[in-house]
């Protein structure tokens, strides 16, 4: 049942996220994503409420387009196409040099034609060699993509890792989650494709790079190759 409400003054209040949240149905999806680290499905909603899969994918998408909620596609790194996986906004915006530089690039993809998410990343893959040329010298590119992602406002925190396993990066914050809930597929590729660019501007092999969507409670993951240097000394 949707509803509306008025504010202190008795004006009506009609915006996009009051509208959203005018079903109950919604305000407890909503409590559910929340309440869930690592993000949820609509097949982990749908189970939890007892809601039909479909009036579940509904509800959710209402949400990402009031912009309480933004999915993107969390696959663990395996091969295909996943399911959305949904989790609530909480990020501050990034500076507004680089929103306008993504906004412009969603803009201007063609649609329907080809891999958006490919797209993307050729994109992205140039814009992260110009922002590593202007990144402070490291002798470890890991340092150096850190850097960039901290400079676009990732809060990037890096893991320790296993003998002979990739270097996981955490990000904490996204703050392009208004474009992310756009285009999930195009920002996300725009973001791995940053990534692989600084690594290319280091003389590391940036094709390798994985950037797994809610790949950890409270942060997406990303999964860097070996550094030549390092792989090299261990063969």
């Amino acid at each position: 049942m949707e509803t509306s409400g008025t504010g202190p003054s008795g004006e009506t209040i009609d915006t996009p996220r009051h509208r959203a949240l005018g079903s109950a149905s919604r305000v407890t999806i909503l409590r559910l994503v929340r309440d869930a680290a690592g993000g949820l499905t609509a097949a982990d909603v749908a189970t939890a409420t007892g809601q039909h899969l479909s009036t579940t994918r509904v509800h959710l998408e209402r949400l990402v387009e009031a912009g309480l909620l933004v999915k993107a596609r969390a696959s663990g790194g395996l091969p295909g196409r996943p399911a959305w996986r949904y989790r609530t906004t909480s990020a501050d915006p990034a500076p507004a040099p680089y929103r306008a530089l993504a906004a412009a690039l969603l803009a201007h993809l063609p649609r329907g034609k080809g891999d958006t998410r490919e797209a993307a990343g050729r994109v992205g893959r140039d814009w992260g060699r110009q922002l590593a040329a202007s990144a402070p010298a490291q002798d470890d590119p890991v340092e150096t993509v850190s850097a960039v992602l901290d400079g676009l406002g990732f809060t990037p925190r890096r893991r320790p890792a296993e003998p002979g396993a990739a270097t996981e990066l955490h990000l904490h914050t996204c703050p392009f989650l208004e474009l992310v809930g756009q285009n999930p597929d195009a920002m996300c590729g725009l973001h791995a494709g940053v990534i692989q660019g600084v690594l290319d501007s280091r003389g590391e092999d940036g094709d390798g790079t994985v950037l797994e969507p809610f790949g950890a409670p409270h942060a997406c993951v990303v999964r860097l190759p070996l550094p030549r240097r390092r792989a090299a000394g261990e063969q």
